[in-house]
């Protein structure tokens, strides 16, 4: 999604500004890496790799059981609802925020890109943090007036190794009045 025109407003309110680099939204989940769930998203996609079967191949091969890069999100993703959370629960918080924010009621994620270091391993806690690394001035494309922003999620392990990180790029708009 590229801008058709030049930036509308280059000025960055300073509370936004502030953001930028700051870690935010840190959780760590509520359960830990579980086989049965390496399980059930593996047979979801016909996904025979032995390293998610067999026991024997995977400690040969990885020294003992991992899990999918695919799912490391799901293990900090929050339930929609949970006993005792107020309000409703929402992953990559630091997009609605802006959306709220800007006043910037549409919103469609351009870009995403996941890097993976250390392998995610059943037993694992996961702890997710969220860093706003960038946000553009207004620009007017073919949906709208809006911004783009990137969001990266970071993911550590209990021992605080990373093990990967999401990128996000999104583009938060108003819909203009038809003509």
């Amino acid at each position: 999604m590229t801008a058709t025109n030049t930036p509308l407003d280059d000025t960055l309110p300073e509370d936004v500004a502030a953001q930028i680099g700051a870690y935010q939204y840190e959780k760590t989940a509520d359960f830990p890496v579980e086989q049965s769930y390496v399980w059930t998203s593996c047979a979801s996609v016909f996904n025979g790799n032995p390293i998610y079967w067999d026991p024997k191949a995977a400690e040969d091969i990885t020294g003992g059981p991992i899990s999918p890069p695919s799912l490391l999100s799901a293990y900090a993703r929050p339930h929609y609802w949970a006993p005792g959370a107020e309000g409703e629960q929402l992953s990559l918080q630091v997009h609605f925020d802006l959306k709220k924010r800007f006043g910037l009621p549409e919103a469609i994620m351009t870009d995403n890109t996941n890097v993976f270091y250390e392998p995610l391993r059943v037993g694992d806690v996961v702890t997710s943090r969220q860093v706003l690394k960038s946000v553009s001035g207004e620009k007017r494309t073919k949906l709208g007036v809006g911004r783009f922003w990137v969001i990266d999620v970071e993911y550590h392990n209990q021992n605080g190794e990373l093990l990967g990180t999401e990128s996000y790029t999104g583009y938060g708009y108003r819909r203009e009045a038809s003509a």
